[in-house]
């Protein structure tokens, strides 16, 4: 017999890691969960390592298990590309797809995105996790993950999708009662609401002049009752009148459009985070991220400038 994996065998593992026990893995597969054990135990009896460590409800990999799951991973999405690249069509992409955004914007866009790309492509099975920390670009978990800001990493590949204006704005009630600021400047003696994401300095705000070269933003200290970790708390907060708030035009567009926020300082810039969809280079001919990126290039066109073609990235 030989000592081999098969692919079979290495889906097994994966599917198992994901689980998260050894029922889930059982419910995942269509099986008993006394056949999940058995076939584990197989696997095991012949590399002469485990590979799982077994508690009554949860279970973890081994250090082991862990180097196979990650070897598995990579083995697995390779010869799906080979299948896909030898295959008779590329306009027809299939398989899994496993896809990473943040909370906010995953929700409003990329999520309802999904939704038209599968009606389009029904053969893909998209995998839609948010969070609010983005994995490191190394990590094998994700296929395609949208981050803002272009990434320096070189090893990976970022197709810019569309520019992410941020802006400053509050609720009309809170302008009356408070003024309106005329500088940046005059942010210090308002009531500023804050989001802590990511690396972001936390409470400092950078604004310049529409002439001005972003290297030349002011560096304004805000200060505030009202911060958290959720952008969609945060608007909520701006909404009930609580203060001025700096968030995407792209979260805050429907209440410009409505008059339930009003922009402040207009006249002045925060320095750009844009839109990307990142992925690893070794996956650059794959039918399903080249269609899913290009279907999301097609979904955020509106999010351009004038002039833009969106080919940029």
């Amino acid at each position: 017999m030989s000592n081999g994996f098969q692919p079979a065998e290495l889906g097994f593992i994966v599917t198992l890691s994901s689980a998260g026990s050894l029922s889930g893995a059982a419910r995942e597969l269509g099986i008993t969960t006394s056949a999940v054990s058995k076939r584990l135990s197989i696997i095991e009896a012949r590399l002469g390592v485990p590979l799982v460590n077994r508690t009554t409800r949860r279970m973890s990999m081994t250090p082991e298990g862990e180097v196979l799951l990650e070897h598995a991973r990579r083995i697995l999405a390779e010869i799906a590309e080979l299948d896909q690249l030898l295959g008779a069509s590329k306009s027809a992409p299939k398989g899994q797809l496993r896809v990473n955004a943040t909370l906010g914007f995953g929700r409003l866009h990329i999520a309802p995105a999904i939704s038209r790309y599968v009606l389009r492509y029904p053969e893909v099975d998209v995998q839609l996790q948010l969070s609010v920390d983005p994995p490191a670009l190394t990590d094998d978990q994700f296929d395609v993950c949208i981050r803002f800001g272009a990434p320096a990493d070189t090893r990976v590949i970022a197709r810019r999708l569309a520019p992410n204006r941020r802006l400053l704005c509050a609720a009309p009630a809170y302008l009356a009662k408070h003024g309106e600021p005329k500088t940046p400047l005059d942010l210090r003696r308002h009531n500023c609401i804050s989001i802590r994401q990511g690396d972001e300095a936390y409470g400092l705000w950078r604004l310049y002049g529409g002439k001005e070269a972003e290297r030349d933003a002011q560096a304004v200290k805000v200060r505030g009752n009202l911060a958290t970790n959720d952008g969609e708390i945060a608007v909520n907060w701006a909404l009930d009148g609580h203060g001025i708030l700096m968030r995407a035009e792209w979260d805050i567009e429907r209440y410009l459009e409505t008059g339930r926020l009003v922009q402040v300082l207009p006249g002045y810039r925060t320095p750009d985070a844009d839109i990307y969809a990142v992925y690893p280079q070794r996956q650059q001919l794959s039918a399903r991220i080249r269609t899913f990126v290009g279907f999301l290039g097609e979904t955020f066109e509106r999010f351009k400038e004038p002039g833009e073609n969106g080919n940029q990235g």
